[in-house]
């Protein structure tokens, strides 16, 4: 039996809402929140936030942004490692960050960060408002006068993720109107503190320290073209010519030298600026425009024009861009994705497992290679091996909801009804629909009775939903 899931179809984010209670901190009887505290709630609000906002799907992206935030995190105050990195496809310069390690990124960064140092800063700003715990500390200073609500926060997020612009700022706006002074003075010591953090975590870990200052003028910059749009970064961290003489004055001290560019930098910003462009005829008009211009960056151009023309369909063309550039640095895996990206969008099938073979026994646990080879089995109807590549791959990534909503499609095609169930309650709990989680789990559980082993599995997993929940009331 075949099984077309339509999950984002089937439960609507309004229902998935219902379920997921944010609590309302900052109460007089409330105290501090703990750090176990702040990770629940951290990890109650992704999944609501996860039921409302589509997360951006490219391996390659996330693996180099989670290697990117991870490095930056090691070099930063942060005493708990447990982050989770949310990336979003939107055109707007947005990051944010939620107690319990939450980092959201907007693709929207990669457009006007023109170095990696300069996008890094904003990773190792909110890296440094997580660090030094900004949501607890303004739970303490803000309890006496208001009520602070996750749920505000949430719906400001959401909306930026999804409209962006005014919408976003009206958003903020609401959530921010009953805030007192005193408050929005805490806020910008808030800010100088992330600045100056942020700043250190750069220079531990050996990037430019100047780069935070450019950042930030950089945004001041774009803020003058974009008349009542600003972007919905600098609604929550504002920036003034102050703040950005303080960052190059900090900078100052640090021993002038060079500091080296970083060439995969320049290759998955090529890749953002394709997933920006709703038509890949813009794209590969802006690229060409690149070329025309005798850019610096010439290997991510061609490169940036070769992902364009394969979404626009014009595969002999980007094999012609793709390459030189495979020829000149045949190791290099956005080059080598690229090419199986290739292969897959023109169905030879063959040859790209073939590829995949070789480079997997190089580097057996790269996210990207296993889920292109997962996604190249699929296709060409190979559904049991697709399920067997991600039923590992969930067993690296067991919290990342696209591995699991994969995952539940190629069972569903594979006739493992059962295992389609099992996969579904994963993914839906990682959404927060956990009425639907149970559902699934029962109904697999009614299907694998005979199976002691894996019944009782499924059964404990029940229990564990239970139990989730059970925390999140008493968050």
């Amino acid at each position: 039996m075949l099984l077309s899931l339509a999950i984002f179809a089937a439960v609507q984010p309004s229902a998935w809402a219902a379920e997921i209670k944010l609590p309302v901190l900052g109460d007089s009887a409330s105290g501090i929140v703990s750090k176990q505290q702040e990770y629940e709630l951290g990890r109650t609000w992704l999944k609501a936030f996860r039921s409302r906002v589509r997360e951006h799907d490219d391996p390659l992206m996330q693996q180099y942004l989670e290697q990117l935030l991870y490095n930056l995190a090691t070099y930063s105050d942060l005493e708990d490692p447990r982050l989770e990195l949310v990336i979003v496809n939107n055109p707007s310069m947005n990051a944010f960050a939620v107690p319990g390690g939450v980092v959201g990124f907007h693709t929207g960064v990669f457009a006007l960060a023109e170095t990696e140092d300069q996008m890094a800063s904003v990773l190792a700003h909110e890296l440094a408002h997580l660090s030094q715990r900004h949501f607890a500390r303004g739970l303490e200073a803000q309890r006496a006068s208001s009520m602070v609500s996750m749920a505000g926060l949430l719906a400001s997020l959401v909306i930026a993720a999804t409209v962006g612009g005014d919408a976003g700022l009206a958003a903020i706006t609401t959530t921010q109107a009953m805030a007192m002074n005193d408050q929005l003075r805490y806020s910008r010591s808030n800010e100088q503190e992330a600045d100056r953090m942020g700043l250190q975590t750069m220079e531990r870990a050996n990037r430019d320290p100047g780069a935070v200052a450019d950042m930030f003028a950089t945004l001041l910059k774009a803020t003058r073209y974009s008349g009542s749009r600003p972007p919905e970064f600098l609604l929550t961290h504002p920036v003034t010519e102050k703040r950005i003489a303080d960052a190059r004055g900090r900078a100052m001290n640090s021993s002038m030298r060079h500091y080296p560019r970083n060439p995969d930098f320049y290759l998955i910003k090529a890749r953002a600026l394709n997933a920006i462009s709703n038509n890949p005829s813009d794209a590969i008009k802006r690229f060409k425009a690149e070329l025309s211009n005798n850019g610096q960056n010439l290997d991510a151009t061609y490169y940036g024009l070769a992902l364009a023309y394969i979404r626009a369909g014009k595969f002999d063309l980007a094999r012609e861009a793709l390459g030189p550039l495979l020829a000149n640095n045949p190791f290099q895996l956005s080059f080598q994705y690229a090419d199986l990206e290739l292969d897959l969008s023109q169905k030879r099938y063959t040859e790209g497992l073939a590829k995949l073979d070789k480079l997997l026994r190089v580097s057996p646990n790269s996210y990207p290679l296993t889920t292109i080879k997962s996604e190249i089995l699929w296709q060409s109807h190979r559904y049991e091996e697709a399920g067997d590549v991600l039923t590992t791959l969930s067993r690296m990534r067991p919290e990342d909801p696209l591995v699991w909503y994969r995952l539940a499609e190629v069972r569903g095609l594979a006739g493992n009804i059962s295992g389609v169930h099992e996969a579904r309650a994963e993914y839906f709990i990682l959404v927060g629909a956990f009425d639907k989680a149970r559902e699934q789990l029962t109904l697999a559980v009614k299907l694998i009775d005979a199976d002691f082993k894996r019944s009782a599995i499924v059964r404990q997993r029940i229990r564990d939903v239970a139990a989730l929940e059970d925390r999140i009331k008493k968050l």
